[in-house]
């Protein structure tokens, strides 16, 4: 995971509302059916669990995942990019 998102992720920890505000958004959806996907959203329920913990390292392993496809890599710049207008 690159610093871009890993700064993205701890804004997001830090600030409730702008986390409210993807998860309605058209990109936050599309980010949590692909973190969800295969297992209906087990594995992510798991691994927002652990990062409320303290443990973030399988929600990171997700993402890692996630941005490996070309999709995937293009759904987080475009998020990175919402976020930096905030």
């Amino acid at each position: 995971m690159d610093e871009q998102t890993k700064r993205m992720i701890q804004q997001l920890k830090a600030n409730p509302a702008m986390l409210q505000s993807l998860m309605q958004s058209r990109d936050g959806q599309a980010l949590m059916q692909m973190l969800s996907a295969g297992d209906q959203g087990a594995s992510l329920q798991r691994a927002a669990q652990s990062a409320a913990r303290g443990n973030p390292a399988e929600i990171m392993r997700m993402m890692n995942q996630v941005m490996q496809s070309p999709a995937g890599a293009e759904l987080v710049q475009r998020i990175n990019r919402s976020m930096k207008q905030k």
